[in-house]
């Protein structure tokens, strides 16, 4: 679990260290990106930050390029926050290959940041260049970058320290990771004896024994190897060898090694266990090996110390510590082994709880974490043993069994009544996902694990039902978005994108009076994708601030235009989505423009829907009472179509309201009738004024005229159009006047 609350962790990792001790340097971070604010605010969050006695240092790069400049001067930097965007899509992920392929270094830490959330580095870059982690700039809260640091730091020591060895000791290195493989304290303590005997050149013959717990004076056999295989867990005594009681119990009494005319026994300190490996040889020690034989029990002494945790840590490896059941890697791990023997029968889930986040928020986390508790135990009570349970993430659990098990109808009853979380009765919805585990195109664990999760965030788009099952489109129609939003940003980039005009025009003289400036993508074909399709790709990639952005810059630069070659002095109308309004300072990033180009403000209409109005009424007023202060128009988009309520349109400060065609296209209609002349009669009385959308028929002017409304836009008058044609109808009107 995850807190709400993004409280300081740590400020260093070591309570025993002494100030003595920073002495030791520093832990160099490079931080790459091209945002100088990204660079002052990772440095103010980490400024207090002590890891093993060291502080860090940082150095900065704002490019590809200067990065690894950074990278070629200083050849100890412990970690890198790479930002993947930057003068090019991929210049942080060429970074990466750089680091590993050209430098050559493989213990830098490299943790990758995006501030693009739909953007995500190719799966064989973060396999290959051994990327230590990935997150969107906006995850990164001081606690979690904190635990990144930390985590990519301690790895990169740990790296550092190995590769040391490795460089100078490899024989050694090579026998001590042979021991790392042994899970259980009988398996490590006989390979103890197995590479001792093997770095001296000896038959393997021997035996590692420790004090016994509890019991000082006696010595337990740990591990055997050679004819004393059969004395493991025996106590030494059972050995019935004198000789060999008493060399070993000198080497635990002194603590150092013992040298005899047949055997020598090496002592391990493990610090807070130690052990004494007894082994036969007739031959003196040679001075050479002595050394090698300390560094390798140097290396050992740590694995003895934990060898007996070495079961739990991988079991624990597999659960998740807050339920008790298996976690995201033991549900991978079971998929793959799934993927291997496909099964019809069976079938995999996901199941994410909705809106799980309130309950953290609203009553603590510790009750979230008694609730996900509770969903563990009933998962795995109700649904038998036939039936896999783990929790995959926060809030979301993993599931496979039979498939007359797994179903839908078995979720929903499950999930029907409340979960006990201390003294609260906790109802839940939950949203579901399916993949049959027949695997018909023969993928693997992760590739089934994809599947539900597309399935299951089908099911939160489109389903009512809350659930959906995987078909081959859904992933073919994820693919296609992901292309599209990849070409979006490129041709973006590369200033393809079109800003098109529709006029808008006065109804009683069909002048010109006003236009809409509306968003076009062009195809090297001719064609055009439809805003309809590509605006929600921008807004879900994050690139619609930008693009919207550059269409008020667009807007502005019209403007200008149309006033040097003396046409009317049109306003034009810009939408605003519902992310450029969340930015604060949206009102001085549009005076800026208007600034820029030296447009008189007036000439600006700002088109707004109403959800961005539902989202904070307050927060938009404010924001439009500052844009109306330097004459910005304002007017709601689509009026009428959002289940909103009539109240805000007394407490935003607004110009226009424009009526949905909607609504237009059903004004032969009574009961579409009514609802335009009820918003006609409520904005006269307002003071606001009214433009009709969708126009295409006289019959619909004749209409709008009637109830004088003063404007509309439709095809009646003219189609959205390049500027260039635009400038032709506005110079053939003012011929005609």
């Amino acid at each position: 679990m995850v807190s709400s609350q993004d409280e300081p962790l740590f400020l260093h990792d070591d309570d025993e260290v002494t100030p003595a001790e920073y002495s030791k340097g520093f832990w160099k971070i490079l931080i790459v990106d091209d945002d100088q604010e990204i660079h002052a605010v990772t440095k103010m969050a980490l400024a207090d930050v002590i890891i093993s006695g060291r502080q860090l240092e940082f150095f900065h790069a704002y490019s590809g390029s200067e990065a690894l400049d950074r990278l070629t001067e200083h050849d100890d930097i412990a970690m890198v926050l790479l930002d993947v965007v930057m003068e090019t899509d991929d210049a942080g992920l060429k970074v990466a290959q750089a680091i590993r392929e050209q430098l050559g270094n493989d213990e830098i830490r490299i943790v990758l940041r995006t501030g693009q959330p739909g953007y995500a580095p190719e799966e064989s870059v973060v396999k290959n260049y051994d990327i230590n982690d990935y997150k969107t700039k906006t995850e990164l809260t001081r606690s979690r970058l904190l635990t990144t640091v930390f985590s990519a730091v301690r790895s990169y020591q740990q790296l550092c320290t190995i590769n040391e060895n490795r460089r100078g000791l490899r024989k050694i290195i090579h026998s001590a990771s042979n021991l790392m493989e042994k899970h259980s304290i009988v398996n490590f303590s006989e390979g103890v004896v197995t590479q001792i005997a093997s770095l001296l050149g000896l038959s393997a013959e021997g035996i590692v024994g420790a004090r016994a717990p509890h019991k000082d004076n006696d010595i337990l056999v740990l591990g055997a190897a050679g004819h004393f295989a059969n004395s493991i867990n025996k106590s030494l005594s059972t050995l019935n060898s004198d000789e060999i009681e008493k060399n070993v119990r000198k080497c635990l009494n002194e603590q150092r090694h013992i040298h005899t005319d047949t055997a020598t026994v090496f002592f391990i300190d493990g610090q807070a266990h130690q052990a004494a490996a007894y082994i036969e040889t007739k031959n003196a020690v040679a001075e050479y090996d002595q050394e090698l034989l300390e560094v390798f029990l140097a290396n050992i002494a740590v694995g003895f110390e934990n060898a007996n945790l070495f079961e739990e840590l991988r079991t624990a490896a597999y659960l998740d510590p807050l339920t008790g059941i298996p976690n995201r890697a033991e549900f991978t791990r079971c998929l793959q082994v799934l993927s291997e023997k496909p099964d019809k029968d069976k079938m995999i889930a996901v199941i994410d709880i909705d809106h799980f986040s309130d309950v953290n928020d609203g009553l603590g986390q510790d009750v979230g974490n008694l609730l996900l508790r509770a969903v563990a135990l009933r998962l795995t009570d109700q649904l038998g043993d036939k039936v896999f349970v783990s929790r995959i993430s926060a809030d979301v659990f993993g599931v496979y069994g039979p498939a007359n098990i797994v179903t839908p109808n078995a979720f929903s009853e499950l999930f029907a009544l409340p979960f006990r979380a201390g003294e609260h009765y906790i109802p839940l919805r939950v949203t579901c996902g399916f993949a049959s585990a027949a695997n018909p195109e023969s993928v693997n664990g992760k590739g089934l694990l994809k599947q539900v999760y597309i399935a299951l965030k089908n099911a939160k788009n489109n389903s009512f039902d809350r659930y959906n099952y995987y078909e081959p489109s859904m992933e073919q129609d994820t693919q296609r978005r992901l292309h599209l939003v990849r070409r979006l940003r490129a041709d973006f980039a590369n200033r393809k994108l079109q800003v098109w005009y529709q006029p808008q025009v006065e109804l009683k003289t069909k002048k010109v009076v006003g236009v809409e400036a509306l968003l076009r993508w062009p195809q090297s074909d001719g064609s055009f994708i439809s805003p309809a399709e590509f605006i929600p790709l921008a807004e879900y990639s994050g690139l619609i601030v930008e693009i919207g952005s550059w269409v008020i810059e667009e807007a502005c630069r019209q403007i200008n235009a149309f006033d040097e070659i003396g046409l009317p002095q049109l306003r034009v109308a810009v939408n605003v989505s519902v992310p450029q309004f969340r930015k604060r300072d949206f009102p001085e990033l549009v005076e800026k423009q208007i600034e820029q180009w030296g447009i008189d403000p007036t000439r600006i209409e700002l088109e707004i829907t109403e959800s961005i109005v539902m989202e904070d009424p307050d927060l938009v007023a404010d924001i439009l009472r500052r844009l109306k202060q330097q004459g910005i128009q304002v007017a709601i988009d689509d009026f009428g179509v959002g289940f909103s309520s009539l109240s805000y349109l007394q407490k935003l400060p607004l110009d226009r309201i424009k009526i949905d065609k909607t609504f237009v296209n059903n004004s032969d209609e009574k009961s579409g009738k009514i609802i335009i002349e009820t918003i006609v009669d409520m904005a006269r009385r307002l003071g606001l004024k009214v433009l009709a959308e969708g126009i295409e028929e006289q019959s619909q002017l004749d209409y709008f005229l009637g109830l004088e409304c003063t404007e509309g836009q439709g095809f009646f008058f003219a189609k959205p159009m390049p500027a260039d044609q635009l400038i032709c109808l506005l110079q053939k009107q003012m011929s005609y006047s």
